[in-house]
């Protein structure tokens, strides 16, 4: 089982590959696997067949997951991608920013 310091709806800027330096805000996560789901990013085409009648099939666009090591969170205080720190206050951890610290 994998820690994953990436959280939903946390911003983060793609580090590698086709999209890297692209932001985008994070869908999902996947724990098992080290992956993260980030809106925009990764995009591929699905071939989706109708289920009901009346339904529409046809090609779709949709996001693929990727490896959360490829994507780094987003400081909303300094703006750029950052590592992430924990701190503990009054027994709750809480996430830092490692360049500023601020709170996440």
């Amino acid at each position: 089982m994998n820690n994953l310091k990436i959280k939903k709806n946390d911003t983060v800027v793609v580090l590698s590959g086709k999209d890297k330096g692209k932001q985008g805000k994070v869908l999902g996560t996947i724990p098992s696997e080290a992956k993260v789901v980030v809106e925009g990013v990764n995009m591929v085409t699905c071939h989706v067949k109708p289920r009901r009648q009346g339904e529409e099939g046809g090609i779709v666009k949709r996001e693929a997951a990727l490896y959360a090591s490829k994507v780094q969170v987003v400081c909303p205080k300094c703006g750029k991608g950052t590592r992430i720190a924990y701190k503990i206050e009054d027994g709750k951890k809480t996430r830092i920013c490692k360049k500023c610290g601020a709170a996440l």
